[in-house]
């Protein structure tokens, strides 16, 4: 019984490592076929994956799409595969998906729903999130005019290196909009 117990564990263990490696190999295939170019197969690398759940996968075939890198330019596909990946968490996906619902691409136009976007993948410190906060929080866009959270956001861009949210930041106290 021990060495069957003994010998159960090992298959499973031996199955998950081998599953993990291959898993590794797709992703990074995908990868290098995505960044030479070649979008046929990264896209047939990388379907599986997104399927299961991969969110750096999902991320990156919301890319494709919204790009039209292989694929027909779907806007549709793009905020589904971004969606998915934003909802766990990955930070670009968020920010495209704030792009798309900014522009209205694939989903209606609705600047509330892109600043929500925007505001979690500019907490986990997104600079081009950050900068889009500033310019909504500005302007008025989706949520009440605000220069002072306005300036909060430019600031946090700035502080890496955006440089569009360290013109507008360097506006902004030139013009004394904010003291």
């Amino acid at each position: 019984m021990k060495n069957l117990t003994a010998t159960i564990c090992v298959t499973i263990t031996v199955l998950l490592g081998s599953a993990g490696v291959s898993w590794s190999v797709d992703f990074q295939k995908g990868l290098t076929a995505y960044e030479s170019g070649d979008y046929a197969t990264a896209l047939r690398e990388w379907a599986p994956l997104a399927e299961q759940g991969d969110a750096r996968v999902q991320y990156n075939l919301g890319l494709m799409y919204f790009g039209g890198l292989g694929v027909l330019q779907d806007y549709e596909s793009a905020v589904k595969w971004s969606t998915l990946a934003a909802e766990q968490g990955l930070a670009p996906a968020q920010y495209n998906l704030g792009i798309a619902y900014d522009k209205g691409q694939g989903v209606p136009q609705d600047d509330k729903t892109a600043m929500k976007w925007w505001k979690l993948s500019a907490e986990q410190g997104h600079a081009s999130a950050q900068y889009n906060l500033g310019v909504m929080y500005e302007r008025g866009n989706g949520v009440p005019q605000d220069y002072k959270t306005a300036l909060k956001w430019y600031k946090l861009a700035a502080e890496q290196g955006h440089a569009g949210a360290q013109f507008n930041l360097g506006l902004m106290y030139v013009l004394s909009v904010v003291i």
